[in-house]
């Protein structure tokens, strides 16, 4: 398990990570979801022990990670700012990176580059953005390690290789407890691989919350009330937000849904029906009601 407790970095005056306390735990994905500038490189970075918390800690099954070769050898650590030896190889990264971790998978290295149309010989300062990110992704999942720390990884990935990457993330998980851990200024990007999602903001985190629990506690229904009924007699359930349009109203609810069903059905609407929220309704339910608009934070 990673945990950090009152995690604080500071450059100068600028606060970078402000008093994050979070817990992610094994075998998951944790998302880091936040605008540039919001502190998820730097949260990355200091989970990774590249940079050192001014204030609190970070470890990782129970170690702190700054200058701890043992915490290091746990997770593999893929930069936005991506960096390669000079002239270096795939191939050379492979040797390298073996030094490196012990358990470094050479064979499933040369499957994948072969399944990625990839060139072990080719000098990686003459791919493109997109290539450079299959390589550190390959380098990543076949260093063996328990975590994977990703920052903006399916940035510069086309649709096809995107989808690419969240398969082997999750055969990775399923086979041997992978957990990665991905930040990403993009919510959509996250939605279908996400096991648990912190929305990061101005340093510190706004929301932190498992999505199941948050997709089976919010709701949306479509519904026509009987004649003179408004959305606030409907008792047994939290209306959040009513949207009109004419007698049909559009209702994000929280509770449970057999409670909002029975709800529904025991007012008589002329119609009802449930229909499932997006990740990015359910944030912006949920950022709303702390005075927040996820959509200026996020898109």
């Amino acid at each position: 398990m990673i945990e950090a407790v009152n995690l604080t970095k500071k450059f100068d005056d600028i606060v970078a990570v402000d008093k994050i306390n979070a817990q992610i735990r094994d075998g998951s994905v944790f998302g880091l979801i936040g605008t540039n500038g919001a502190g998820k490189s730097t949260f990355l970075r200091m989970a990774a022990g590249v940079l050192k918390p001014d204030e609190g800690t970070i470890t990782i099954d129970g170690m702190e990670v700054f200058e701890n070769e043992e915490a290091k050898k746990r997770f593999f650590y893929i930069s936005d700012d991506q960096h390669f030896f000079s002239n270096a190889t795939p191939r050379d990264m492979m040797v390298y990176y073996k030094m490196v971790y012990p358990s470094f998978d050479k064979e499933r290295f040369h499957g994948l580059m072969r399944s990625f149309d990839l060139d072990e010989r080719r000098k990686i300062n003459t791919f493109s953005k997109g290539m450079k990110k299959q390589v550190s992704v390959i380098c990543g999942v076949c260093a063996g390690t328990d975590y994977l720390f990703c920052d903006e990884t399916f940035d510069g990935l086309d649709p096809v290789m995107r989808q690419a990457v969240k398969s082997i993330f999750a055969n990775d998980m399923e086979e041997r407890h992978l957990t990665p851990i991905i930040a990403s200024h993009n919510l959509r990007e996250l939605e279908d691989i996400c096991d648990h999602v912190g929305l990061l903001h101005k340093g510190g985190i706004l929301l932190s919350r498992d999505l199941d629990e948050m997709k089976m506690n919010i709701h949306k229904v479509q519904c026509v009330l009987a004649e003179g009924m408004e959305p606030e007699e409907l008792s047994g359930i939290d209306v959040i937000k009513t949207e009109r349009r004419g007698r049909l109203l559009t209702l994000t609810v929280r509770g449970d849904l057999s409670v909002v069903e029975h709800t529904m059905q025991t007012a008589d609407p002329v119609f009802y029906e449930t229909i499932p929220l997006s990740l990015e309704e359910i944030f912006i339910s949920e950022t709303e009601v702390v005075g927040y608009d996820i959509k200026k934070l996020i898109f």
